[in-house]
């Protein structure tokens, strides 16, 4: 238990370096965090370029967006991928505005082309699958159940063999894990206003 404990504080003592601007903090925060975001990345955007850009990009507006972060409202890694989320919607709508205009300059489809999902959507969905991926086995399969199949709590009890009060415990506590590592991003950060959204819990 003690290395958890140890561990956390480290966490929250970059926290408060970073936010106070310490020049090393970045560098600490980006060994500690980076892989998180670019594994994020990764599971939206294919191009290894694309990639290393959101990547950096996400970085350098978490550094000058700094004095917009408040660790004692959110965790860092939360916060994070909060920007990271905005700079993956940012280069699929660019990429889709090229998509239609150069679709509209060829007259080979209409300029204004519906997307089947737009890319709010498509982060939203990719940043819970990963989100779920890192919940212990018992939590993902209930969250899967209920979130994916629909399910009520009684119907995932009757089809996991789990205890009613099993069900809602994991459902609660997976939904919290959820939302302190996705729901939290900078107000301040600038060029998008969106926010991720957590998934909707079961019917009871």
């Amino acid at each position: 238990m003690a290395p958890v404990s140890d561990d956390a504080e480290m966490a929250g003592e970059l926290a408060r370096r970073f936010a106070d601007g310490e020049p090393d903090a970045l560098r600490a925060v980006f060994d500690r965090h980076g892989p998180a975001v670019q594994r994020l990345v990764r599971a939206s955007l294919r191009d290894q370029a694309d990639v290393d850009d959101v990547v950096q990009a996400t970085f350098v507006s978490a550094w000058n967006g700094r004095h917009s972060y408040d660790p004692d409202k959110a965790g860092l890694l939360a916060w994070l991928l909060g920007i990271t989320r905005r700079r993956i919607v940012d280069l699929l709508r660019a990429r889709g505005r090229r998509q239609r205009d150069s679709a509209a300059a060829a007259a080979t489809a209409p300029a204004e082309a519906p997307s089947a999902e737009s890319p709010e959507r498509i982060v939203d969905r990719l940043i819970v699958a990963d989100g779920l991926r890192r919940l212990p086995d018992a939590q993902r399969e209930v969250l899967e159940l209920a979130f994916y199949a629909d399910l009520t709590h009684t119907q995932i009890a009757e089809r996991t063999g789990l205890p009613l009060g099993t069900v809602k415990s994991h459902l609660r506590r997976g939904m919290q894990k959820l939302r302190s590592d996705l729901d939290s991003a900078p107000e301040e950060v600038p060029d998008d206003a969106s926010r991720s959204r957590s998934p909707r819990p079961a019917r009871p």
